[in-house]
């Protein structure tokens, strides 16, 4: 497993259910093409699992 992962938002999360746009706001994601750097850990692999259509997910 990588150390950091950088996460962008790639999709829009308008016409979204709920609980994807509040995952992608719990990753820290607020704007289009915005990008967050988070832990590499079993918690945020799982959230960007469940939106993984709407993130680009790079290692470090």
């Amino acid at each position: 497993m990588a150390e950091k992962l950088t996460i962008t938002l790639t999709r829009s999360l308008i016409g979204r259910p709920k609980d994807q746009r509040e995952t992608v706001n719990a990753l820290g994601l607020r704007k289009m093409h915005q990008t967050v750097e988070h832990q590499d850990n079993a918690a945020i692999r799982g959230m960007i699992k469940k939106v993984s259509h709407l993130v680009t997910v790079n290692e470090q």
